[in-house]
């Protein structure tokens, strides 16, 4: 379980669909038995001191009306596409569940800055553009090889790294149907291993929990 501060005050916790009956029942402990209530996101907890926690659906699990439903729905087994990239590498997967049953990882040498100015500094420029691109086709590629065929069966995709970069690849209009599928939430993951998608996968299936508290920010 992982937060962070809220803009606007409050927490964003990330909690692990298996542990989030455990959390509910934690925040009623702290705050008293919380008023339970449906929204276009998942659900909202009132508690009687004021305290509220938003408990978003994670991608591609069902709205549920009350806690159960929505414990059950998160925690359901869902295909998940991810598509994770930046400019010198991307890695794509499938996920059913917690496990990763399909995976590739592509990366392109892609130039660093230059201090230097002038001439060199275009040229380099061009050359870095030129790399960064041929990366984001292969990225592309891949996305159209291994995603493409699978989107019927896909319950959301979701998506990390450089968000320029996954828009260009998702731009592709043969990927329609595949970003018809991208979740809003977008991974913070380094430069895409295959480590780094298998820990994805714990990113992709959280239940995100905004909790706010009157007395300030709620513990986690």
């Amino acid at each position: 379980m992982s937060s962070r501060p809220a803009a606007g005050g409050g927490r964003w916790v990330e909690v692990d669909p298996g542990r989030l009956a455990r959390w509910v029942d934690g925040f009623a402990g702290r705050h008293g038995p919380p008023t339970v209530t449906s929204q276009a996101y998942g659900l909202l907890l009132t508690a009687p001191d004021g305290a509220i926690a938003e408990l978003h659906a994670p991608p591609g699990a069902s709205v549920a009306a009350d806690v159960p439903a929505f414990v059950a729905a998160a925690s359901a087994p869902r295909r998940l596409g991810l598509l994770l990239a930046r400019k010198g590498g991307v890695a794509v997967g499938i996920a059913e569940g917690a496990e990763l049953v399909v995976s590739k990882v592509d990366t392109r040498y892609v130039q660093g800055r230059t201090a230097a100015g002038g001439w060199s500094q275009q040229r380099f420029a061009r050359r870095r553009d030129n790399q960064t691109k041929a990366a984001l086709g292969d990225a592309t590629e891949l996305a159209v090889r291994l995603l493409l065929p699978q989107v019927s069966s896909l319950a959301a995709l979701v998506c990390g790294g450089d968000r320029r970069a996954v828009d260009t690849v998702l731009a592709d209009r043969r990927l329609a149907p595949l970003a018809a599928l991208r979740a809003d939430r977008l991974l913070d993951v380094p430069e895409p291993r295959h480590a780094v998608l298998l820990g994805a996968i714990a990113g992709a299936r959280a239940v995100h929990v905004l909790v706010r508290d009157p007395g300030g920010d709620a513990p986690a």
